[in-house]
C-alpha cells in the first residue's frame, strides 16, 4: 500500500484522519506521516491499516509498469 493509496482509500470510504486513527488505535499524526511518506517504516501499522480498509470494501490495485498504484471499491 502506497501513501497515495492510503489517502485515496481513506477518503473513498469517507473516513477522516482522526476517524481512521481511532479505528486503528493509532495517533492521527501516524496517519498523516504514512499518507505523506514521512516515516513509512512502520510495516505492522501499514498492514493493520490495509486490513481495516479492505474489510470496509477497499481493493488495492498494484501498479502496472508505467502506471500508478490505485484502489477500487468492492461494495
Amino acid at each position: 500500500m502506497t501513501p497515495l493509496q492510503l489517502k485515496l482509500a481513506r477518503t473513498a470510504i469517507g473516513l477522516t484522519i482522526r476517524e481512521l486513527a481511532q479505528i486503528a488505535d493509532v495517533a492521527p499524526s501516524t496517519i498523516v506521516r504514512l499518507e505523506t511518506a514521512v516515516g513509512v517504516s512502520q510495516r505492522r501499522t501499514i498492514e493493520h491499516l490495509r486490513t481495516i480498509l479492505e474489510t470496509r470494501g477497499v481493493l488495492f490495485v498494484e501498479a502496472e509498469p508505467g502506471a500508478s498504484a490505485t484502489i477500487r471499491l468492492t461494495e
